[in-house]
């Protein structure tokens, strides 16, 4: 059966064993775990998966490739190491295929259009993953990571929740049909809420008691709003002024996280 992949749904399949190899490797799997794969387009990491992993649910929402897929994993699907579920991965519930589910963790070639959201799905809904792996473009994993030192309203909400780290780049030619752009592995390694929870010991703490997460974000998306001004002008009404000046009266761009945990916290 031959399927050809479709842009409107982002669809570049993934055909180097080399990279395949290195997402296995930064997954750090081990034999109970439950791994979801986001996307598993013709299989190639799926099957990779289930060679390491205890169990894979496997999201994929494209009728086509989900009845290919049924066919290619049949015995997997039978024996219930591979549970395939045919819907769209934001209005996915891992709870609903697998109950008895205490931990997991997501690792997948994700359709580089939704990247945002699932990253927002998933490290702030109440059943977080324990870690992620993901392949993701790599202009968007350096923001992430905020290579350049200057932090973006996505890197700091990946990194409120997780530890982000880039894994390698990997060359558009690796994929099938290739892309415009190059991508990169990344991983979010120790997802949790400890900045927000005073319970949970973290190095991220301040003084002041715990962070309240509305807050939080209310503060970070006002400081963002007009990324030319400098606080003074997008908190005046959020913040105090002297928290503020405290933080030498910067843009939103050039603060750490840190900072803004003191923010939410004065």
């Amino acid at each position: 059966m031959i399927y050809r992949a479709k842009k409107s749904l982002g669809q570049n399949f993934l055909k180097s064993e080399m990279v395949l190899r290195k997402i296995i490797e930064a997954g750090e799997i081990k034999r109970d775990d439950v791994i979801l794969e986001i996307g598993p387009g013709r299989g190639a990491l799926t099957s990779k998966l289930l060679e390491n992993a205890n169990t894979v649910i496997a999201v994929e929402k494209d009728r086509e490739l989900f009845e290919f897929l049924k066919i290619k994993f049949e015995n997997e699907i039978k024996s219930n190491a591979l549970i395939l579920v045919r819907e769209d991965i934001l209005e996915f519930d891992v709870r609903v295929v697998k109950q008895d589910l205490t931990t997991y963790k997501i690792i997948a070639n994700i359709p580089y259009n939704i990247t945002g959201a699932i990253l927002k799905k998933f490290l702030t809904e109440k059943n977080q993953p324990e870690m992620m792996v993901l392949m993701v473009q790599h202009e968007v994993a350096t923001r992430i990571l905020a290579r350049d030192d200057k932090e973006s309203i996505l890197s700091i909400s990946v990194k409120a929740y997780g530890e982000p780290k880039m894994i390698m780049k990997v060359d558009k030619r690796y994929f099938s049909p290739a892309p415009k752009v190059n991508s990169a592995i990344i991983s979010i390694k120790n997802i949790s809420r400890k900045i927000f929870i005073s319970s949970q010991p973290s190095p991220l703490k301040v003084q002041g008691g715990e962070v309240d997460e509305e807050k939080f974000w209310e503060i970070v998306k006002a400081g963002f709003a007009h990324k030319r001004k400098k606080l003074s002008s997008n908190l005046k009404d959020i913040c105090q002024k002297d928290a503020l000046v405290s933080l030498g009266n910067k843009r939103a761009e050039d603060l750490t996280l840190l900072d803004w945990i003191t923010l939410a916290k004065k």
